[in-house]
């Protein structure tokens, strides 16, 4: 029945409205609140009060500071009633207003009936469950701690009874195995919910809003829990015991004895695998006893289950990972020896000869505050250093410890050696290949740290040389996400990377860029065995660009530079504008399969150097080189959390980094449908920047007085470069018809040449294609080219050996309304058709009748034949007389559906494109921030495009 009613209260929604109009008096409090009112006031609705809470600590609550703003009568109530009876002076300023409909989004206080039914259309609430179920104020809650498997909410007519008027429309959603009251809230109660209340309020308004009675049947109602109800029952099972911790998180929060202490437990997960090895620990009422491990507590329930809770708050309220429970000690402050309380004070003497201008040095005293600046610290840090040998301190610490007191807390620790970072522990998973043994990470990489994912889950990643497993890698979920994005964000806020002076930074973005020459190597044989990369290409390529990106943005750290502007005001004033170019905060990056190193540098370099923190998501086929990254940024001091990895599922990691509130900028590279996925969630969700690279399906013109040794070579790499896996592969050949036959010709006798084999095999050309269903697509195009009537020259099948290898092929007399001719492969097929002598400008037309627009090329001796025909193709980089030329310093990218904003190069200096490098378009650049998607945007008012010329 109450599906029923759900569904029939959907499709009874208008799908056209907004033309009448309601007086409203919103009644409630919260950012919800806020949004709520925002979006009616947006739609045209007359907002007549606004009736909130009382300002707490001189802090206005959200919903009043958006009314005030805009103009919007306020009323700041403590109570609307005094023992059960309505105060007269509210009641009679509430009437005043004169609302047709009472809105009451998260409204937290007791309302008379005489206020509820004053207005002519009456009240409507909103409330966080799927009515009748859960009444009461802790609907959230109880949804997970009874194991739910559907969460949602209602608006429903305010009545005299608790959540038991009548309903005017659900929603729901399924909850997942992992989800919390937070994760519930933000990814579906919260933004669903404001649009509910903004379409509820149109119906009503255009007499369409219905007012289903509650049934009794299935009705329940949960009050708040007391801390004291709140103990976890752990003879259940695990399910359970995980429901109700993660019901109760943050308030009141579940608890349990540990050694006689009430102890409270928060971040709980299902355990998907085996647990991992750990010290047991003893708790009351378990059946078994639970493990301390590197994950966290691992506790069992009745049925043999397990879960994971990730943090314990003791009774002083002091909260530690669990995995620490047993290293954790009182780390709120140690005590000082006699000796070093002695040093104590000659560090304070220290602090007063730099502060002269304070009376006294006390322990709240802070270094910057008093005025201390930059040389003061390095004094302080010096002087600390000489009267203290043998102690390891830095400048940042300082920055990190401003008060007299942390300061010494600090000290002491470092002192004792209490500080060190805990080493990383890798659970590697090792392979004999190469002449070398791989040692590859294969977890989860959340703020400095390598773990499993959140649900246990794994899957295997295959090795395209012969369908091997390489290893099992941890299936991230959106739990892990969020976990990552925490820990970017506090990074960010909180951590040294932020405040680093940016020369220092650059120092470490070099650091990591020397370690990963040392394991060039290593890197490359792992880009072989797990994307097929042949491994002289992965060397140079695949690993040798990475090292370049880094190397050339961790160059850029300390020349990130605003402008100053004049502006013309009245005077006397001498008024100045500058522009600061400042981080945007956390980065998302969603990488592909085919450079799975090489596009992590491309995006991540100028991100990390520009200050922001990121997490990332590597390909679901092609993960290792990207979490082996991981383990060298972090042996290049990187500071925990500044980079995250998470391997796993697109639709799930990807979707989830898309929709995150925290995460300001998202760069992707992919295909057009998911970019364009991609882009509508962003903007749906907080607006976060984004920067796509997306398909393509780049011309490449070869006229009759071009070089043809040239043009052979040449346009054979166009297409089979990386195995034809290449973003700006020349997905359509366009071949003057004098010298066609001869092209082709010349073309086939270079493919019979190509060794394809073994990609660790230094003399193989041509390695497997990525992964198995890759291979299995590029079969079919090849039978629809074939069906379309397009002649197959050469290869379009599959190579008779283990493994997903798949013959060059070439195809000709291609049609310009053919499938071949208009999509992209992505791999190595050539597809030509002829065009007549002389026709420059027809051939022009067929090569720009797409909607990709990435990369294009030309090939002729006539150098005013090459700049019209560079100037005049539709594509982001134009390449005459050469092919696949990319270099850290060009910038690249495309418009039109393939996609927008830049990867690699400066990021301001040049105005106009001109001599070598292409055509007139003037270039406006944005000169307020530097972009996350990790690479200095450019914001062009025309397209930007780019030649590279080898003449």
């Amino acid at each position: 029945m109450q599906w029923s009613c759900s569904k029939l209260l959907r499709v009874q929604s208008p799908c056209v409205y907004y033309q009448n109009k309601l007086k409203l008096a919103i009644i409630g409090q919260s950012v919800f609140g806020q949004e709520v009112y925002s979006s009616l006031k947006k739609q045209g609705h007359k907002v007549v009060g606004v009736f909130t809470v009382p300002d707490k600590d001189g802090k206005a609550d959200p919903l009043a500071v958006a009314a005030e703003k805009d103009g919007t009568p306020v009323f700041k109530f403590p109570r609307w009633r005094v023992k059960g009876n309505p105060i007269p002076e509210v009641v009679d300023t509430y009437k005043a207003v004169g609302a047709d409909l009472n809105v009451m989004p998260f409204c937290s206080q007791f309302i008379p009936m005489n206020i509820i039914d004053h207005p002519k259309h009456g009240s409507i609430i909103y409330h966080p469950s799927i009515l009748p179920l859960h009444r009461g104020a802790s609907a959230i809650n109880w949804t997970l701690i009874q194991g739910d498997r559907k969460a949602g909410f209602t608006v429903f007519w305010a009545d005299d009874g608790l959540d038991t008027g009548p309903i005017l429309l659900q929603r729901e959603c399924a909850v997942e195995p992992n989800d919390t009251v937070d994760t519930l809230y933000n990814r579906f109660l919260f933004p669903e919910g404001i649009k509910a209340m903004v379409e509820s309020v149109q119906l009503i308004a255009d007499g369409k809003a219905p007012k289903v009675p509650q049934t009794e049947e299935g009705a329940s109602y949960e009050g708040i829990q007391k801390k004291s109800n709140a103990k976890v029952n752990l003879s259940q099972p695990a399910e359970a015991i995980h429901n109700w911790i993660r019901g109760h998180d943050k308030v009141p929060g579940a608890w349990t004895l540990i050694n006689g202490l009430p102890v409270t437990l928060y971040g709980s997960s299902m355990l998907g695998g085996s647990a991992p090895a750990g010290q047991a620990l003893e708790i009351e009422g378990a059946p078994q006893p639970a493990l301390v491990t590197k994950s966290g507590l691992v506790l069992y329930g009745s049925d043999g289950k397990a879960l994971v809770v990730k943090n314990l708050q003791f009774d002083d309220g002091k909260m530690i990972p669990a995995s620490k429970y047993f290293s954790s000690g009182d780390t709120s402050s140690v005590e000082l020896t006699d000796e070093e309380k002695k040093m104590a004070e000659e560090i304070r003497n220290i602090w007063m000869g730099i502060l002269s201008n304070v009376p006294a040095v006390e322990d709240t005293t802070d270094f910057f505050k008093c005025g201390a600046a930059s040389m003061d610290v390095v004094r302080l840090v010096e002087e600390v250093k000489q009267k203290c040998a043998g102690v390891q301190l830095q400048n940042e610490d300082v920055y990190m410890a401003t008060t007299f007191q942390d300061f010494i807390q600090m000290f002491v620790r470092k002192l004792r050696g209490e500080d060190q970072e805990e080493e990383l522990v890798v659970d590697y998973a090792t392979k004999e290949v190469n002449s070398m043994t791989l040692k590859m990470p294969h977890q989860c990489f959340i703020n400095g740290k390598f773990e499993d994912a959140e649900n246990g889950k794994s899957y295997n990643t295959i090795n395209p040389t012969d369908g091997s497993v390489i290893c099992k890698v941890s299936y991230a979920s959106v739990g892990d996400v969020d976990r990552a994005v925490a820990a970017a964000k506090e990074a960010f806020d909180n951590g040294p990377w932020g405040r680093m002076n940016p020369r220092d930074r650059g120092s470490l973005l070099y650091k990591l860029a020397d370690l990963m020459e040392e394991h060039q190597e290593e890197l490359a044989t792992i880009e072989s065995i797990d994307s097929g990369a042949v491994y002289t290409l992965a060397l140079k390529t695949h690993v040798g660009m990475s090292i370049q990106t880094f190397r050339y943005f961790a160059g850029w750290c300390d020349k990130i530079q605003g402008k100053t502007i004049p502006i013309n005001q009245a005077r006397p004033n001498r008024n100045l504008t500058f522009t600061k170019r400042e981080p945007l905060g956390v980065c998302a990056i969603v990488i592909p399969w085919n450079y799975p190193l090489m596009m992590l540098a491309w995006k991540s370099a100028a991100c990390l150097a520009a200050g922001n923190t990121l997490v990332l998501k590597p390909a679901q086929v092609t993960p290792l080189t990207a979490l082996k990254f991981a383990e060298i940024s972090v042996k290049a001091g990187i500071p925990k959390g500044v980079i995250n990895i998470l391997p796993g599922s697109g639709g799930m990691v990807g979707q989830r980094l898309s929709d995150h509130p925290d995460i300001r900028k998202l760069g992707f590279t992919g295909s057009t449908p998911i970019g364009k996925q991609i882009m509508k969630s962003c903007a749906l969700s907080n607006l976060k920047k984004v920067s796509l690279e997306l398909g393509g399906k780049s011309p490449l013109i070869i006229f009759s007085d071009c070089d043809m040794d040239k043009a052979v070579r040449m346009g054979m790499s166009s297409v089979f470069f990386n195995k034809g896996e290449n973003c700006i592969a020349a997905g359509r050949l366009f071949v003057e018809e004098s010298i066609h036959d001869e092209y082709i010709n010349r073309v086939v006798e270079e493919i019979k040449k190509m060794k394809i084999g073994d990609p660790l095999d230094r003399s193989t050309d041509h390695g497997p294609q990525n992964h198995k269903a890759h291979l299995d697509k590029l079969l079919e195009y090849c039978e629809v080219g074939l069906k379309e009537g397009a002649t197959l020259v050469y290869g379009g099948r599959q190579v008779d050996r283990p493994g997903f290898f798949m013959e060059p092929t070439v195809f000709t007399n291609v049609e310009d309304h053919m499938f071949i001719a208009k999509e992209e492969s992505f791999g190595p097929v050539m597809v030509v058709s002829k065009f007549p002598d002389g026709d420059v400008d027809g051939v022009l037309r067929r090569a720009n009748d797409t909607e990709y627009g990435l990369a294009s090329g030309v090939f002729t001796r006539d150098i005013n034949k090459a700049m019209h025909v560079s100037e005049r193709l539709e594509a982001g980089t134009v390449f005459i007389n050469t092919y696949n030329k990319t270099d850290v310093a060009s910038p690249f990218g495309g418009f039109k559906q393939s996609g927008f904003g830049k990867d690699l190069g400066e990021h301001e200096h040049i105005e106009t494109q001109g001599g070598l490098f292409g055509s007139s378009d003037p270039l406006l650049y944005d000169l307020c921030l530097i972009s996350v998607a990790m690479y200095f945007e450019l914001l062009s008012c025309y397209r930007y495009s780019m030649s590279l010329t080898s003449l």
